[in-house]
């Protein structure tokens, strides 16, 4: 068996999976390749300590580090990948800041990255990089000389070719996806606008079998969409901590009726959106008020980016308007959080809710809607509202599907969920976790693994020293 090398922005110990996340989707095949998980280290230095590789062991699995410095820090991490990419494959253009400086640092990281890991790789070793910060890496790879196989795995939505032309300079960018043998993304819609932007702006040739042909070389594309592990989430959910949680919010809510909001606070997750949603069911449904409360947890995320502050602000005011118009004595309609609540908390806090708003403006997936599904009791229920916004959406039919973007229909949504009979509900979450269960996240490492064993790339003399 080939020895998979997972490269992301950031590593994980594969051992620690109860962090969720890639850990969870590569600990198992990583632990039985002996794979290399090669990444940042989190830390920043002074310009000259860069060149350290720092390689520790982590049971079968070898991590190796690197540093950046603060330049490359600030202009590949907060400067292209979440300045511009971010943005940009969210629809929101009016946030991207096209700072010309900020492509020169994202590209030197990820040259700093292909020559850091190029030493470590063995000739039959598979290579899979993930996510937008490192969209350049393998023709990095390519231009030192790399011949092993590449497969790219994008988690965020991949934009529409006339939003994606928006970045400067995104004829380089997508140019760079044909290094790999391999492109994967999380919903069909997001490989459709793969296949019409290399269409129409790169003259690609549509070849059967999911590849396109441009730049000399031939790559297979395809939609993988992740999943979660549904029996660590299960375990996890029979554990002390997430037991005492769905018990003490019951005792604490026994006369309400829940619905339940877990994002970071981010701008792609419409929250402000939610809160106005909410507000208006309020507000047409006033014999409802008193039974329904909304536990909105929305965890910090880069507070030093003037859109996220000015989010916070917005979300903040939203919710003291709530309350302050609508609650009383004995009950406030919105129980706002802003920290992080330990992984191990949740699937109580989402079995005592009966209803989850997973409303995204944009979302490569989300896995709060699967994680909520998982931990529901079969017999009883909740309803998932979920944006069809969300890559989740086209799995996840029986949801309530929404436009965030309407309030009313989304306060009708909300209303509908609240009242929705018991055995509707039931029909609803079989038909739902049917999907869960299949599509987990070893369904999609496996099928994204075997699709890249298939998928060599035929190369006719394509350099990627000039990229």
């Amino acid at each position: 068996m080939s020895r998979l090398v997972v490269v992301s922005n950031r590593i994980a110990d594969p051992r620690k999976t109860a962090a969720g996340g890639l850990a969870v989707a590569l600990a198992e095949v990583l632990n039985n390749t002996g794979g290399l998980w090669f990444g940042w280290s989190g830390r920043i230095v002074d310009q000259t300590e860069v060149d350290d590789v720092h390689v520790q062991q982590a049971g079968p699995v070898k991590l190796a580090m690197v540093d950046l410095s603060k330049a490359d820090h600030d202009a590949f991490y907060l400067g292209y990948s979440n300045g511009v990419l971010w943005p940009v494959f969210h629809y929101r253009l009016d946030l991207a800041d096209f700072d010309a400086g900020y492509i020169a640092g994202y590209r030197r990281v990820n040259q700093l990255f292909a020559r850091k890991l190029l030493p470590l790789l063995r000739p039959d070793d598979v290579i899979w990089v993930h996510d937008y910060h490192l969209i350049p890496l393998a023709a990095e790879l390519r231009a030192l000389g790399c011949q092993q196989r590449i497969g790219f795995f994008l988690h965020i939505p991949l934009p529409p070719p006339l939003i994606l032309a928006a970045i400067p300079g995104h004829d380089w960018l997508i140019r760079a996806l044909f290094a790999y043998d391999l492109v994967g993304f999380q919903s069909e819609a997001d490989l459709d606008h793969f296949a019409r932007y290399v269409e129409s702006e790169a003259h690609a040739q549509r070849l059967p079998d999911q590849r396109w042909r441009a730049f000399g070389r031939t790559v297979h594309a395809g939609a993988f969409p992740i999943g979660i592990d549904v029996q660590e989430f299960t375990e996890l959910a029979n554990a002390r901590e997430a037991v005492e949680m769905y018990e003490r919010t019951k005792r604490e809510y026994y006369r309400r009726k829940l619905l339940v909001g877990v994002d970071r606070l981010d701008y792609s997750k419409g929250l402000p959106q939610r809160m106005r949603a909410f507000r208006e069911f309020l507000d047409k449904n006033p014999d409802l008020r008193s039974s329904a409360t909304l536990i909105q947890i929305a965890s910090p995320s880069r507070e030093n980016v003037g859109a996220y502050s000015d989010l916070l602000h917005e979300l903040e005011s939203l919710c003291g308007s709530i309350n302050g118009n609508f609650g009383d004595l004995d009950w406030m309609p919105v129980r706002y959080i802003h920290r992080t609540v330990a992984r191990a908390r949740l699937p109580g806090l989402y079995k005592a809710s009966r209803v989850a708003l997973v409303t995204p403006l944009r979302d490569g997936m989300n896995l709060v809607a699967k994680e909520f599904l998982a931990a529901q009791d079969e017999e009883d229920p909740g309803v998932l509202v979920l944006s069809r916004f969300a890559g989740a959406a086209e799995q996840l039919k029986e949801a309530l599907l929404v436009n965030p973007y309407d309030t009313e229909g989304t306060a009708a949504a909300i209303l509908l969920a609240l009242q929705m009979p018991l055995e509707e509900r039931r029909e609803r979450h079989q038909s739902l976790m049917r999907n869960v269960r299949q599509q987990d996240v070893h369904w999609w490492c496996e099928r994204f693994l075997a699709a890249l064993a298939e998928a060599r790339a035929e190369e006719k003399g394509t350099s990627w020293l000039r990229l």
